[in-house]
C-alpha cells in the first residue's frame, strides 16, 4: 500500500488515468474556446477601462482593495485565477506583479497562522482525508522550506489548501513565508503577463504597433518556457521523494478524486458553452452591460468645406416653438405637428453626407440624434422615460444620408470615432432630466464651434451636472464623466485636465498640487417633459 491508493491492478488503473485526461483535456480546450467566444461578445474592454477608471479614482487604496478581495478570496477557497489575470489587465506588469505577490503571499501566511493557531482540528480532520498530505508532512520534516519552494512551482499543488496544510507541518512560519513568496512569483509573473497581454488587446487605445506586439509576444513566451522548465525540474523533484506520480500513466489522486474532478470540469464545460451560447443569442442585448464602448476619437472628415450645405430650418423652427430656454420639452403639443417633425427626418434620409464639410456633417449627425430621439418619445407617449421603451437605443430604424442606423450606432460609430469633438456629450440629448438641456435651436455647420463652446460651458454653470465644493476638496460630476471619461481624456490627458477648462478655482487647485476627489452625480432618467416640469 503506497500513499496513493493501490496499485495492483496498474493497466486497469492506468486506462482509466488516460481515459480520465482524455475527457479532462477535451472539457479544459472546451472551457478556454467558450471564454474566447464570451470575451469576443461582451464588452469586455469597456468594463476593464471602467475597473481601472475605478482603481485609479481610489489612488492608493486601489492595491490594497483589490489586494484585500484577492486574500478573502483564497481564504474562503475561491480560485484566484481571474483576479490573478485582472492584476494584470488593471494595474499593467510591473505594479499587478507586485500587488498580485504580495496579496498571494499575504494570504498564505494568513492561512498558515490559521491551520496553525485558530483552526487546527477542522484543518487536521480535512487532511485526514487526503493522504498524499501525510507524505507532505513527512518529505517537509527532511527537506524543509525546500518541499515548500518545490510544490510553490507545482500547479498541480492546490493553493488555497496547501496554504492551510503548510500550517500543520513542522516548518517556521518565516521560513514558509519567504520560499513561499520567492517560488510563486514565476506563477504570479505568468499570470499577470497574460491579463497584461488580454487587458492591452481589449483596451480601446491598446498595442498600435507590429514591433510592440512581437516584443510582448516574445516576452510571454520566455515568460511561459521559464515557468514550464522550472514546473518541471520541480516535479522531477518531487517524484524522486514519492509526493507525484513516477510516471505519467501512473494515478496521481485517488479514484474518487479523480472521478469528482472530471465530472466537474466536464460540468464547468458545459456551463461555460450554455453561458457563450446565452450571450450569443442575447448580444445586442449585452452591448451595453459595462456602459458605453470605449472608442479611439479621431478625426476622419477634412476640415476643408464641402461643396453642400443642409438646411436644418424645419427642426430649428420645431425646437424653438415646442423646447423651452432650459431644455424642457412640450411633447403634447410638438406630438400635434409630428408631421413636420417626420418632414424634416425625410430630408435627413436623403441629405447628401458625403459631399458635406466636415462641421456640416457634424451638425447634421447631432441634429438627427436628437430629432430621432423626440419621434421615439412621441411614438410612445406619454412615457415616463425613455428606458420604459423596448430597445430605444438599439433598433435600426433612422436613416441618415443613405445610412440606416440605431441611435448607438448613430452615436458610437458615426459621431465619437470619427469626430475628436467630447463636447458633443453635451449636445446629444436622449430625453432624460439628467441629460445636458436640449438646446431650443438646431446645430448648423458654420456656427457649430461657437454652438458647442457655449452648450459646454452652460452645462458647466448649473449645479445639475458640475459643482466644485472647495472646502471639502469635492468635485460633484454628471454621469457623462464617468460614462465617457476615456473621450474626454484623449481631449485633454485627463478627466481632470478636461473639466479644469470651464472652472478657474479648479484649475488653480490643480496646478498647486491639491486635486480634488471626484464623485459622480445620480442621473435622472425621467423624461424632460414640459407638463411634467413643476410637479
Amino acid at each position: 500500500m503506497s500513499s496513493f491508493g493501490d496499485h495492483g491492478n496498474l493497466p486497469a488503473a492506468r486506462k482509466a488515468s488516460r481515459r480520465g485526461r482524455f475527457i479532462d483535456w477535451i472539457a479544459l480546450v472546451t472551457i478556454l474556446a467558450c471564454l474566447f467566444a464570451i470575451g469576443s461578445t461582451l464588452p469586455l474592454g469597456t468594463g476593464i477601462e471602467q475597473l481601472k477608471a475605478w482603481v485609479a479614482d481610489l489612488g492608493l487604496l486601489g492595491p490594497i482593495a483589490f489586494g484585500s478581495i484577492y486574500i478573502l478570496g483564497t481564504l474562503m477557497f475561491i480560485p484566484g485565477g481571474a483576479l490573478s489575470l485582472a492584476a494584470g489587465a488593471v494595474f499593467g506588469l510591473l505594479a499587478g506583479v507586485i500587488t498580485l505577490s504580495i496579496a498571494s503571499t499575504t494570504a498564505a501566511a494568513l492561512a498558515f497562522l490559521i491551520a496553525r493557531y485558530l483552526a487546527r482540528t477542522r484543518i487536521e480532520a480535512l487532511a485526514t482525508r487526503h493522504p498524499r498530505l501525510g507524505a507532505v508532512d513527512r518529505a517537509i520534516e527532511v527537506g524543509g522550506w525546500r518541499i515548500v519552494a518545490l510544490l510553490r512551482l507545482v500547479p498541480a499543488f492546490p493553493f488555497s489548501a496547501g496554504n492551510y496544510i503548510f500550517g500543520l507541518t513542522a516548518i517556521g512560519f518565516w521560513p514558509y513565508v519567504l520560499a513561499s513568496w520567492v517560488f510563486m512569483l514565476p506563477g504570479t509573473i505568468l499570470y499577470t503577463y497574460i491579463g497584461y497581454l488580454g487587458g492591452q488587446g481589449l483596451s480601446a487605445s491598446g498595442v498600435e504597433t507590429t514591433g510592440e506586439i512581437i516584443l510582448l509576444a516574445v516576452g510571454l513566451l520566455a515568460v511561459l518556457i521559464a515557468t514550464i522548465y522550472l514546473t518541471r525540474l520541480a516535479k522531477t523533484s518531487l517524484r524522486n521523494q514519492n509526493l507525484l506520480a513516477s510516471s505519467p500513466d501512473e494515478p496521481n489522486v485517488d479514484d474518487s478524486n479523480r472521478t469528482r474532478r472530471t465530472m466537474t470540469l466536464a460540468l464547468a464545460a458545459l456551463a461555460m458553452a450554455t453561458i457563450a451560447l446565452s450571450c450569443q443569442l442575447y448580444q445586442k442585448q449585452l452591448a451595453s452591460i459595462f456602459g458605453p464602448p470605449i472608442i479611439q476619437s479621431t478625426e476622419a472628415y477634412k476640415p476643408a468645406p464641402g461643396s453642400d450645405s443642409f438646411d436644418h430650418s424645419a427642426f430649428d423652427q420645431l425646437l424653438r416653438k415646442f423646447v423651452d430656454a432650459d431644455g424642457w420639452v412640450d411633447y403634447q403639443k410638438l406630438g400635434e405637428q409630428v408631421a413636420k417633425l417626420d418632414a424634416y427626418l425625410e430630408t435627413v434620409r436623403d441629405a447628401p453626407f458625403q459631399t458635406l464639410s466636415r462641421n456640416e456633417k457634424l451638425a447634421l449627425l447631432i441634429n438627427a440624434y436628437n430629432a430621432c430621439t423626440l419621434r421615439i418619445i412621441l411614438d410612445h407617449y406619454p412615457v415616463k422615460s425613455i428606458k420604459d421603451i423596448p430597445d430605444a437605443w438599439g433598433s435600426e430604424r433612422w436613416e441618415i444620408g443613405g445610412m440606416k442606423l440605431s441611435l448607438d450606432q448613430l452615436e458610437h460609430e458615426q459621431i465619437r470615432p470619427k469626430f475628436k469633438e467630447p463636447r458633443i456629450h453635451f449636445a446629444l440629448v436622449c430625453a432624460a432630466i439628467g441629460c445636458p438641456i436640449l438646446r431650443n435651436q438646431a446645430y448648423i455647420g458654420e456656427q457649430i464651434e461657437a454652438q458647442l463652446e457655449q452648450q459646454t460651458r452652460r452645462t458647466h454653470q448649473s449645479d445639475r451636472w458640475f459643482e466644485y465644493d472647495r472646502a471639502k476638496g469635492t468635485l460633484h460630476l454628471t454621469k457623462l464623466y464617468d460614462w465617457y471619461r476615456d473621450d474626454f481624456k484623449q481631449a485633454s490627458g485627463s478627466l481632470l485636465n478636461y473639466v479644469a477648462q470651464f472652472s478657474e478655482p479648479l484649475a488653480t487647485d490643480i496646478q498647486r498640487g491639491q486635486p480634488p476627489r471626484i464623485e459622480f452625480m445620480g442621473y435622472d432618467w425621467n423624461l424632460n417633459d414640459l407638463s411634467k416640469r413643476n410637479r
